[in-house]
């Protein structure tokens, strides 16, 4: 005999091989069941009823083993978890239900790996434990694992009902005039509905109906209509590292001209006479201020000196002026 733990591990790795397996058949035993029910469906629209009825037992068969695959599967996984209790040498009275259920299950399916997982099992807990889960002596298997293992045709209504289900699966008028009386009675209440008032006099609107208007009246057009950049930054958050944070987008950062730039671009006012001053900063040097003034009818710009007290010093003409010096530069000293 094998030791206890080498077993279990072995019994680990076939109780994850089982699931998967389980998890294959169910789903490929519904893809079958769902074209046997699209015939089925075909059957009832040809009126072939006692067909229909026979061949149904066969889609209620494949559900019944669907179902206990299902269950199988939770056994194993039951069994997956609690790994850690299958080391005893006595099955655990919270195993046993899912140990006998699975020795008395596993001959009746098709899944190879669930054969292996029953032997070890018979291996681990002996040949007396194996006998009284495959007989059931003391009732420790599942009652819903041994209905879905029963062999006995379906009841009638059960029958029926499958067949109802498709019909109405597939929109089948099954049995004749069934969907015209359904439709009947839904017109029926319908009628019944209207005609019912308790007030006897004229209908009252629906409140609902006046909240729903004095709502629209005091609606409020959206504020964010019009065009949105689909884009929106949110600027991070100050924290102690960063007390004023900014959103630095990608691409080249703003270059700021140097500072020998902007001396370069300064106008030179450098030189041996230094800057040639205007009238306005002779007027300001001597302490006098210049008001400028143009006689439009004479055509001629005189300047008026005044003090800072605004009382005028001298009047002179500046074109008058520029002909003397020109008059006195060609007469000569």
């Amino acid at each position: 005999m094998a030791p206890a733990s080498s077993l279990v591990n072995k019994l680990k790795v076939q109780l994850k091989l089982s699931i998967s397996r389980l998890r294959m058949v169910q789903q490929k035993d519904t893809a079958i069941a769902k074209q046997q029910r699209r015939a089925m469906a075909q059957l009832l629209e040809q009126a072939k009823d006692e067909s229909a009825r026979i061949r149904v037992e066969n889609i209620i068969r494949s559900d019944l083993t669907t179902e206990l695959l299902e269950i199988l599967e939770l056994y194993c996984e039951l069994l997956l978890a609690r790994a850690g209790l299958l080391e005893a040498k006595e099955c655990d009275a919270g195993l046993e239900e899912a140990v006998k259920s699975i020795i008395f299950a596993a001959p009746r399916t098709d899944v190879k790996e669930l054969h292996n997982v029953r032997a070890l099992l018979a291996e681990k807990f002996g040949k007396e434990f194996v006998l009284d889960a495959t007989e059931n002596r003391d009732d420790k298997v599942a009652k819903r694992v041994v209905d879905r293992l029963r062999v006995e045709p379906p009841k009638t209504e059960l029958v029926e009902a499958y067949l109802s289900t498709i019909a109405d699966a597939y929109n089948i008028d099954w049995p004749k005039g069934r969907l015209a009386a359904r439709e009947a009675a839904a017109n029926g209440n319908d009628e019944d509905e209207d005609d019912y008032d308790p007030s006897g006099g004229q209908k009252v609107p629906a409140y609902e109906a006046s909240e729903e208007t004095e709502s629209l009246a005091h609606a409020t057009p959206p504020r964010n209509l019009g065009m949105k950049s689909p884009v929106s930054v949110v600027p991070p958050s100050p924290s102690t590292d960063n007390v004023s944070p900014r959103i630095k987008l990608p691409g080249p950062p703003d270059l700021k001209p140097s500072a020998k730039m902007v001396k370069a671009n300064k106008p030179d006012t450098s030189g041996p006479g230094g800057k040639i001053p205007d009238v306005n900063e002779l007027a300001a040097r001597s302490g006098r201020q210049q008001v400028d003034r143009k006689d439009k009818d004479k055509k001629r710009v005189v300047v008026d000196l005044r003090s800072r007290d605004g009382e005028l010093l001298r009047s002179f003409d500046i074109v008058d002026l520029l002909n003397r010096t020109s008059k006195r530069q060609y007469d000569g000293p």
